[in-house]
Protein backbone atom coordinates (compact mmCIF):
# COMPACT_ATOMS: atom_id res chain seq x y z
CA UNK A 1 0.00 0.00 0.00
CA UNK A 2 2.74 2.26 0.75
CA UNK A 3 4.85 1.62 -2.57
CA UNK A 4 1.66 2.83 -4.22
CA UNK A 5 2.22 6.28 -2.46
CA UNK A 6 5.90 6.74 -3.61
CA UNK A 7 5.14 9.00 -6.53
CA UNK A 8 3.30 10.99 -4.67
CA UNK A 9 5.26 11.60 -1.81
CA UNK A 10 8.17 12.41 -4.16
CA UNK A 11 5.91 15.09 -6.04
CA UNK A 12 4.69 16.30 -2.99
CA UNK A 13 8.58 17.33 -1.72
CA UNK A 14 10.82 17.34 -4.80
CA UNK A 15 12.18 20.95 -4.93
CA UNK A 16 10.15 23.73 -6.62
CA UNK A 17 11.46 25.63 -9.71
CA UNK A 18 11.68 29.55 -9.23
CA UNK A 19 11.90 31.29 -5.80
CA UNK A 20 7.88 31.73 -5.13
CA UNK A 21 7.44 27.90 -2.46
CA UNK A 22 4.24 27.67 -1.20
CA UNK A 23 2.87 25.75 1.97
CA UNK A 24 2.49 21.71 0.71
CA UNK A 25 -0.42 19.67 2.61
CA UNK A 26 0.04 16.08 2.56
CA UNK A 27 -2.18 13.61 4.17
CA UNK A 28 -1.29 9.76 4.52
CA UNK A 29 -3.61 7.97 6.91
CA UNK A 30 -4.95 11.08 8.70
CA UNK A 31 -2.13 12.45 9.71
CA UNK A 32 -1.83 16.01 8.35
CA UNK A 33 1.97 17.33 7.12
CA UNK A 34 2.35 20.70 6.23
CA UNK A 35 5.97 21.73 4.79
CA UNK A 36 6.61 25.33 5.16
CA UNK A 37 8.87 27.09 3.14
CA UNK A 38 11.17 29.48 5.49
CA UNK A 39 12.04 32.84 3.32
CA UNK A 40 15.14 34.69 3.59
CA UNK A 41 14.90 37.49 6.27
CA UNK A 42 14.47 40.68 4.59
CA UNK A 43 17.35 43.21 5.02
CA UNK A 44 16.39 46.53 6.78
CA UNK A 45 12.95 46.86 6.58
CA UNK A 46 10.97 50.35 6.92
CA UNK A 47 8.44 48.61 9.32
CA UNK A 48 9.04 47.36 12.52
CA UNK A 49 6.92 45.02 14.31
CA UNK A 50 5.40 45.44 17.46
CA UNK A 51 4.21 42.26 19.38
CA UNK A 52 0.78 42.37 20.84
CA UNK A 53 -1.56 40.01 22.45
CA UNK A 54 -1.65 36.82 19.97
CA UNK A 55 -4.27 34.09 19.52
CA UNK A 56 -4.07 30.73 20.96
CA UNK A 57 -4.19 28.61 17.96
CA UNK A 58 -4.01 29.65 14.25
CA UNK A 59 -5.50 27.79 11.67
CA UNK A 60 -3.24 25.55 9.75
CA UNK A 61 -4.70 26.24 6.11
CA UNK A 62 -3.98 30.36 6.71
CA UNK A 63 -0.25 29.69 6.74
CA UNK A 64 1.54 30.95 3.83
CA UNK A 65 5.12 31.94 4.52
CA UNK A 66 7.37 31.63 7.19
CA UNK A 67 10.24 34.38 8.34
CA UNK A 68 13.29 32.88 10.93
CA UNK A 69 12.70 36.50 13.11
CA UNK A 70 15.44 35.80 15.96
CA UNK A 71 16.96 33.34 17.86
CA UNK A 72 13.85 30.97 18.89
CA UNK A 73 10.94 32.97 16.61
CA UNK A 74 9.58 31.98 13.42
CA UNK A 75 7.34 35.05 12.00
CA UNK A 76 4.29 33.03 9.69
CA UNK A 77 2.91 35.43 7.16
CA UNK A 78 -0.93 34.28 6.95
CA UNK A 79 -3.11 34.59 3.74
CA UNK A 80 -4.66 37.95 4.74
CA UNK A 81 -1.26 39.22 4.95
CA UNK A 82 -1.75 39.22 8.86
CA UNK A 83 1.79 38.23 11.09
CA UNK A 84 1.90 36.37 13.94
CA UNK A 85 5.34 35.43 15.56
CA UNK A 86 5.97 31.58 16.58
CA UNK A 87 8.01 31.75 19.92
CA UNK A 88 9.82 28.45 20.55
CA UNK A 89 10.76 26.84 23.70
CA UNK A 90 13.60 28.14 25.11
CA UNK A 91 17.05 26.62 24.07
CA UNK A 92 15.53 25.88 20.42
CA UNK A 93 17.22 27.81 17.57
CA UNK A 94 15.03 28.76 14.95
CA UNK A 95 18.40 28.48 12.57
CA UNK A 96 18.00 24.98 12.67
CA UNK A 97 14.83 25.59 10.73
CA UNK A 98 16.35 27.51 8.21
CA UNK A 99 16.10 24.70 5.35
CA UNK A 100 12.03 24.63 5.93
CA UNK A 101 10.09 22.74 8.59
CA UNK A 102 7.40 20.70 9.28
CA UNK A 103 3.72 20.95 11.26
CA UNK A 104 1.40 17.97 12.18
CA UNK A 105 -1.56 19.80 13.30
CA UNK A 106 -3.72 16.83 15.04
CA UNK A 107 -7.29 19.53 14.16
CA UNK A 108 -5.98 21.80 11.05
CA UNK A 109 -5.29 24.48 13.91
CA UNK A 110 -1.72 25.02 15.11
CA UNK A 111 -1.47 25.70 18.82
CA UNK A 112 0.48 26.94 21.13
CA UNK A 113 1.94 24.91 24.13
CA UNK A 114 0.50 22.05 21.79
CA UNK A 115 1.95 21.52 18.88
CA UNK A 116 5.66 21.38 17.46
CA UNK A 117 7.83 22.15 14.50
CA UNK A 118 9.81 19.02 12.91
CA UNK A 119 13.15 20.42 11.12
CA UNK A 120 14.30 18.20 8.23
CA UNK A 121 16.92 17.12 9.66
CA UNK A 122 15.18 15.48 12.97
CA UNK A 123 15.03 18.56 15.83
CA UNK A 124 11.31 19.46 17.18
CA UNK A 125 10.09 22.45 19.01
CA UNK A 126 7.12 22.92 21.03
CA UNK A 127 5.40 26.48 19.87
CA UNK A 128 5.58 28.02 23.64
CA UNK A 129 3.09 31.56 22.25
CA UNK A 130 1.99 32.94 19.24
CA UNK A 131 2.04 37.09 18.94
CA UNK A 132 0.19 38.90 16.53
CA UNK A 133 2.69 41.68 14.69
CA UNK A 134 1.02 45.00 14.35
CA UNK A 135 3.31 47.51 11.71
CA UNK A 136 4.47 50.62 12.75
CA UNK A 137 6.43 52.84 10.55
CA UNK A 138 10.14 53.45 11.67
CA UNK A 139 11.36 57.54 11.93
Amino acid sequence: MFLGLVPVLVGVFAVQSGTVQSVTRLVVQDEVILRVPVMPRPAAPRVEWVEKKGPKCIPATEIRRAILSGPEEVDFILSNRERVRARLEDGCEALDFYAGFYLQPEDWRICAERDEVHSRMGASCTIERFRHLVPRERD
